[in-house]
């Protein structure tokens, strides 16, 4: 339920579902449901969902470049440039010329994320990046999100790693029961919990580890 609840908030979000009550803001402007609005506003939005939403007739190369091209208006050439430079980035450039289904669980997630960046979109939606990608893989999301934020890229990420949230994120908000429980600047909610839902949540993180 919890999962479905953080998959629902990133789709309403990203303009891809309509709320039943309230408004959504981003960056202090009114987010637009009708039809042609909201349409223009999706451009602006990059999103990387859990399932990675890759189009499995395409290759790697295919995926990053078709919406450049036909979204964004982005001639083939220049679109092409800009994806075999992420795919250098993710070290995916051997497998640029492979469809999805020919690809393991983490190289779908970085041709996803590199799709996401290409468009270099206004914000960024990031549901769990890190799945399915081994520790080396998972220090270099971290560092590719730290250097957006130095570029002022307006990120809102969805993660159960406390120690990857902790590190990636500026602000916070901790949901549990359906309900915001917590929120506000990451290291101050990190070191100081005050509800009873978030502490139990660290100390079982610690546990774990």
């Amino acid at each position: 339920m919890f999962k479905f609840l953080y998959f629902s908030i990133l789709r309403i979000i990203a303009g891809i579902e309509r709320p039943d009550s309230g408004e959504i803001y981003i960056n202090n402007k009114r987010v637009e449901f009708d039809e042609k609005k909201i349409r223009e506003y999706r451009k602006s939005i990059g999103v990387v969902f859990q399932a990675y939403n890759l189009f499995p007739h395409l290759t790697s190369l295919e995926n990053i470049v078709l919406p450049l091209n036909k979204i964004h208006k982005v001639k083939v050439g220049d679109a092409t440039k800009i994806a075999e430079e992420l795919l250098e980035r993710f070290q995916l450039s051997e497998h640029r010329d492979k469809r999805p289904s020919k690809l393991s669980g983490g190289q779908q997630q970085r041709v996803a994320l590199a799709r996401a960046l290409a468009i270099k979109s206004e914000v960024l939606l990031l549901d769990e990046p890190t799945t399915a990608l081994d520790p080396e893989l998972t220090s270099q999301v971290l560092s590719m999100i730290l250097e957006l934020e130095k570029a002022n890229k307006d990120l809102i990420l969805v993660t159960h790693e406390m120690g990857f949230a902790r590190q990636a994120c500026d602000n916070l908000i901790f949901i549990s029961g359906g309900k915001i429980k917590e929120m506000g600047d990451s290291s101050k909610v990190f070191s100081t919990p005050k509800t009873k839902e978030l502490q139990n949540f660290l100390d079982k993180i610690l546990e774990w580890k």
